[in-house]
């Protein structure tokens, strides 16, 4: 078990926490070394035990953010708090960029739309009609800059795209709902505590980012609702008024599900007759390639792309225009 625990540890101080966290690349660094804090977190269900839940969690119960001796010594003292709290959370990626990476996905799709999100925590991507885009070459040139009808937003949210540049527009949403095992109330200032600890220390943009999406959502909130997504989909696809396109949004969940449920929720997503659109590993569907994330639209890669948005780029065999 213990070996399990150091060898995710160590793939997330290798691939993941480079270039955005350098506190949360040291603790997975001293845990890959540290016997005693492997027992600890082996102790966590495995699906409880990714490195950001388990920090966020330590952050949440008060763990110093510094160096991993003091860091170490908090979890010791805390370890049957902070398993118990790891149990009864899951891991929530609230990033608003990930909208800036949807964009060219939810361009091909007419409009109005009405716009459901699988996995929404506390719905900060249920708004993309509500964000400035600004579009940057690698060299940071500006290629393309796009507001909302009300005009520009506080939430601007730029990505880098080289190679072509598909047909870009903001969308128009009409009706928003999430569904969520855990949903987040932004309002309540408990679970503001909960999203502010999710955003990794040295991420300050991010942090920016959210406090934005955290003033949109507070002064129009959507509908989120509590439950297993696989289950509600009928019910809420249902409740979506006519008259407008249904979209259903999966970016960054099917991932956490285990293989068979994540099947078998793509299966109702595609019964449903809904357009969808999602970003993930492009190993977890057929025919996407084995690395890297992809934005896909109804099933099928069009962009591959940063998982949290910060770039993306259009597939070569997928006209600008169609998909």
């Amino acid at each position: 078990m213990t070996d399990a625990v150091r060898e995710r540890f160590e793939r997330f101080a290798r691939d993941e926490a480079p270039g955005r966290s350098a506190v949360y690349a040291q603790w997975a660094e001293g845990i890959v070394a540290d016997a005693e804090l492997q027992t600890v977190l082996a102790r966590i269900s495995p699906q409880h035990r990714q490195p950001p839940l388990v920090f966020a969690v330590s952050r949440l119960r008060g763990a110093p953010v510094g160096e991993y001796a003091a860091w170490r010594a908090f979890v010791l003292a805390d370890a049957e708090g902070l398993v118990a709290e790891c149990e009864r959370r899951t891991v929530q990626t609230n990033e608003p960029l990930r909208m800036a990476a949807l964009l060219p996905a939810l361009s091909l799709i007419d409009g109005p739309i009405t716009l459901l999100e699988l996995g929404a925590a506390a719905g900060f991507c249920l708004y993309p009609d509500r964000c400035s885009y600004r579009i940057l070459d690698s060299r940071g040139a500006e290629r393309a800059h796009l507001d909302p009808a009300a005009g520009p937003s506080r939430l601007e949210l730029t990505s880098v795209v080289d190679g072509v540049l598909p047909r870009l527009r903001v969308p128009q949403v009409v009706w928003r709902t999430g569904v969520d095992l855990a949903p987040i109330d932004v309002r309540n200032a408990g679970d503001r505590a909960w999203v502010d600890t999710l955003t990794w220390p040295g991420e300050h943009q991010r942090a920016e980012r959210i406090a934005a999406a955290v003033d949109i959502v507070s002064a129009d909130p959507p509908r989120l609702l509590a439950g297993d997504a696989a289950a509600r989909l009928a019910e809420l696809t249902a409740s979506a008024p006519r008259g407008a396109t249904l979209v259903i949004s999966t970016p960054g969940m099917l991932v956490y599900l285990p293989r068979d449920a994540r099947e078998e929720l793509i299966h109702r997503i595609r019964a449903t007759g809904a357009r969808w659109v999602t970003i993930d590993p492009a190993r977890v569907h057929e025919g996407w390639g084995e690395d890297g994330f992809a934005v896909g639209l109804d099933g099928h890669a069009i962009a591959d792309a940063d998982p949290l948005g910060r770039w993306w780029e259009w597939r070569t065999d997928t006209e600008p225009d169609a998909a």
